[in-house]
């Protein structure tokens, strides 16, 4: 068994903390920049200079707003009583759900004001955010949050809430993410409708998050459960999965290949 004594804090600088959270955030966004730059050439995407840094700009901006609001929408009784926290994203708390739905806004938005076609560039975008949330998953690790039931498995992980050893969900989350950004970087390569690797991404994700969430302690998550005994990251995977799983079959008709 190992015990979990890993610092959040990276490094210390006075009254300046930087976290491994912070850390990681920035690497995922910065290889996320380079692989859409570099598939966006393989396909001769260019809608002008600097197209490319704007759109991840508005989309990551949308991505961390809504992931923080739904966070806080979710755990609004904390929030309220810590205001400060709101925007201290650099110690986690970000709904990827809440992040999804605003990052699809804020690009949508943003590719109809500058004419770029969504589904084409949401397609380069989906790979590198597979490995991006799977980096994040290792943040959360590192942070001892969102840790797993008790288990006698030997890989079992005691963290600081308490003595038992837990399942290391975060460190299994972070594998099927990259399992995903494997798939999505062997699928670009096949000859696809439009937005197919984002559908692709949607059901993925939904999927692996549904059943992995069974494992995960419930008393780690500040989200409120839903009906059926199903949670936060559950009920909202479902949706996922159909609207991704629908396209994905329209796109089997669609003759933009």
């Amino acid at each position: 068994m190992y015990e979990h004594t890993i610092s959040p804090v990276a490094l210390s600088l006075g009254p300046i903390h930087i976290r491994w959270y912070g850390i990681i955030f920035v690497t995922g966004i910065i290889l996320s920049y380079h692989f859409v730059k570099y598939l966006a050439r393989k396909r001769n995407i260019d809608y002008g200079k600097d197209w490319l840094s704007n759109v991840l700009f508005v989309v990551v901006l949308g991505s961390v707003v809504g992931a923080r609001l739904g966070s806080v929408i979710s755990d609004a009784g904390y929030y309220a009583a810590n205001p400060l926290q709101i925007i201290a994203v650099w110690q986690g708390g970000l709904a990827f759900h809440g992040g999804v739905i605003g990052a699809v806004v804020a690009g949508l938005w943003y590719a109809r004001k500058k004419k770029i076609d969504f589904l084409r560039v949401a397609d380069l975008v989906a790979i590198p955010v597979a490995l991006a949330l799977g980096l994040g998953r290792v943040a959360n690790f590192i942070n001892g949050e969102f840790y797993g039931v008790p288990t006698d498995l030997p890989w079992g992980v005691i963290f600081p809430v308490d003595e038992l050893a837990r399942h290391p969900v975060q460190l299994y989350e972070a594998l099927y993410h990259f399992v995903m950004f494997g798939v999505l970087w062997k699928l670009k390569d096949f000859k696809l409708a439009k937005g197919s690797l984002l559908w692709s991404f949607f059901v993925m994700y939904g999927l692996f998050r549904f059943f992995f969430e069974f494992l995960k302690d419930p008393a780690s998550v500040s989200f409120p459960a839903y009906g059926f005994g199903l949670s936060w990251g559950q009920f909202w995977s479902i949706p996922l999965v159909i609207v991704g799983a629908y396209m994905l079959y329209r796109g089997r008709k669609s003759k933009d290949l």
